[in-house]
């Protein structure tokens, strides 16, 4: 799949395990999303526009590659699951604005509902802004398309979008790609299907009750 990024790394399978595996609980679960989130973060990162700045070391002056100090970047996590991947975010990126985009799904048209959208402030040139969406699942898609069009529709050229997320499923992939084309995904697996009731399978169940201890 063109701008899938799967990151496949031996640290990152054995942490997958315990986000798996219904018997761990949801403390066992956070501390491995959060060591997860790091490789993530650091791939989505990558993307980042640089530019060569004058340094000292202790032995003399060079040239070095640093972020952009002109560009403008947004972390925009889904909500409510989207927010346990904004700690690393932000210790990555603490310059970084937050702008969190509050959607649930409709159990029954699977559809998400929008309740609260923060996206309103965006720089001077949208076209040096550059968003990263943050969602631990791509199931549907439909919360995905949503959150990117969003920034689409302020001026964000599609390239300066990144979408990440924890498990991926083949459903969601497609409907980004037909809809934004190159879309850049970041991920650790792209899993099988989705069942009736719109869950990644294998997956790992609801991501947000696992996160918040919300499970009945």
């Amino acid at each position: 799949m063109k701008n899938v990024f799967i990151i496949n790394h031996p640290v990152i399978s054995h942490n997958l395990v315990t986000i798996r595996d219904k018997q761990y609980d949801c403390e066992s679960f956070r501390t491995a999303m959060k060591r997860v989130s790091y490789a993530l973060f650091l791939e989505a990162t990558r993307f980042l526009p640089t530019k060569q700045i004058e340094i000292e070391t202790p032995l003399c002056k060079t040239m070095h590659d640093d972020i952009d100090p002109d560009i403008e970047i947004i972390l925009a996590p889904i909500l409510r699951a989207g927010v346990a991947f904004c700690d690393v975010a932000q210790e990555i990126l603490p310059t970084a604005k937050v702008q969190h985009l509050g959607m649930y799904r409709d159990e029954e048209t699977l559809q998400p509902v929008w309740y609260y959208n923060k996206t309103f402030r965006i720089g001077e040139d949208p076209t040096k802004t550059h968003v990263l969406v943050l969602d631990p699942m791509l199931a549907t898609g439909n919360s995905a398309y949503n959150a990117i069009k969003c920034y689409i529709d302020k001026g964000v050229p599609l390239e300066n979008i990144v979408f990440v997320c924890l498990l991926a499923a083949p459903e969601g992939v497609k409907l980004l790609q037909d809809n934004f084309g190159d879309i850049k995904i970041i991920t650790t697996h792209v899993d099988s299907h989705l069942n009736e009731k719109g869950y990644i399978v294998p997956g790992l169940g609801d991501a947000g009750d696992k996160i918040f201890n919300t499970r009945y």
